[in-house]
């Protein structure tokens, strides 16, 4: 009988080589090309892809492509980020806002956050249906608001990334982090919603969809409190550091387990619990050399999980061999989304006077700072398998390599624009914000 290499791996030998080609990329990028780390790692990850492809068109025999598509498939990216990945790298983001700037600019968070998501995923949907008639496109129209619901919140990852490497007002900082951090997991509740719509043809309930989603938002945020709260006692209760640094692991693991069995959001959860725990317990519960150790510790874990992942988004271009539709779907979904992040993020910080922020440029950095990142590839991955799926992959893959190789690469150029016109739009970020 026939094994192929996907069949012979073992969860730690594709962890081992995943590990190994993150370095080795990031290695070489560090010495020779020189780009951002996040980007560079996007960029090789996707030439490695292309080159298997070409390899496996040109020369006869060659398999390689069809091998890593294996090992993709069993690896599966969407259970692997949102149910691994997801819960480590949203409670290491979280554990360095300041929860008291945090409550500054708290209700343009949460309008962001919410009002920002849904209006997007209701924009994108009916843009994307224009564009799809326009291209005679055989979807039903339910499955463009499902792209929208997967294309609209904003990466942690990429955000929180680019916060760490520019500085922001801190207002707007703390709107970008805040919304990074709580949009996910809306995003993901709305996403699920308007999927089990799609794939059992019932109509769209707005009553019900509103139940649902109270369910799950809710749920997480009791829970996330719940372990944050536990985890704190617990750390506040000792000074060993090697053991409160595996409390907090536990609090991670445990609550995201918890979430998945109750069927509530886990992202949201885990937001919570980080911001309670990087601000009471980092203050309150550790020692100078525990709170070392533990930021430390969690710096690692999120520089580690962000290098996998990028490198994994650039490989995921295996599974997508796009045809003259899915290419010109795929061209139109970038502008559509931009347009959409655009005037969602005018209604949720103009529309009401106190969700204004002050600071001139404000608007353009979040619109150009939404970059799109893996929980959009995790969505559309886990889409069922069809032509359906194929076009969304195409317009996903399409925003989120923007969003990365260009919107994250520039966002630099746009903040230094801003502080030469002598906007208030960069001074130096302060220690505690953002690490």
């Amino acid at each position: 009988m026939h094994e192929t290499a996907s069949d012979a791996l073992s969860a730690f030998d594709m962890a081992a080589m995943l590990v190994v080609a993150s370095a080795l990329l990031g290695w070489f990028n560090h010495h020779f090309v020189k780009l951002p780390h996040v980007i560079g790692l996007t960029v090789m990850g996707a030439l490695v892809a292309i080159g298997l492809m070409v390899a496996n068109a040109f020369i006869p025999g060659i398999t390689i492509d069809d091998r890593v598509t294996g090992l993709l498939a069993e690896l599966d990216f969407t259970e692997t980020l949102l149910q691994g990945m997801l819960s480590f790298l949203l409670f290491a983001g979280a554990l360095h806002v300041d929860l008291d700037r945090l409550k500054v600019a708290w209700l343009p968070v949460l309008m962001l956050s919410t009002v920002g998501v849904i209006v997007s995923t209701v924009l994108v949907g009916f843009a994307a249906w224009g564009a799809g008639l326009a291209l005679g496109l055989p979807i039903a129209p339910i499955w463009y608001f499902v792209f929208g619901a997967l294309i609209s919140p904003t990466d942690p990852v990429s955000v929180l990334g680019v916060l760490r490497e520019e500085a922001v007002p801190l207002s707007l900082q703390s709107a970008v982090a805040g919304e990074s951090l709580f949009n996910d997991g809306v995003g993901i509740v709305v996403f699920s919603i308007l999927l089990g719509a799609a794939l059992t043809g019932a109509d769209f309930s707005l009553g019900e969809g509103a139940r649902l989603f109270a369910l799950e938002a809710g749920g997480g945020v009791l829970v996330g409190l719940v372990f944050g709260w536990v985890g704190y006692r617990a750390l506040a209760s000792m000074d060993e550091y090697t053991l409160e640094v595996l409390i907090t692991l536990a609090v991670v693991m445990g609550g995201y387990a918890l979430c998945s069995s109750l069927h509530v959001s886990g992202p949201l959860a885990m937001a919570v619990a980080g911001l309670l725990i990087g601000n009471q317990g980092v203050t309150f519960a550790m020692s100078d050399v525990t709170r070392d150790y533990v930021l430390k510790f969690w710096e690692l874990v999120d520089e580690l999980l962000n290098s996998v992942l990028f490198l994994l988004i650039g490989l995921e271009m295996i599974a997508l061999a796009p045809g003259v539709d899915d290419l010109l779907f795929g061209l139109a979904a970038i502008p559509l989304t931009l347009a959409a992040r655009a005037i969602s993020v005018a209604l949720s910080t103009k529309a009401i006077p106190a969700t204004r922020l002050s600071e001139k440029g404000a608007g353009r950095v979040l619109v150009w700072g939404g970059l799109r990142g893996g929980i959009s590839i995790a969505l559309v991955l886990s889409l069922p398998p069809g032509e359906t799926r194929e076009l969304i992959l195409a317009a996903t893959f399409a925003a989120v390599l923007f969003s990365v190789l260009i919107q994250r690469a520039t966002l630099g150029r746009l903040i230094a624009k801003l502080k030469d016109d002598h906007a208030p739009a960069v001074e130096d970020a302060p220690s505690r914000a953002v690490h």
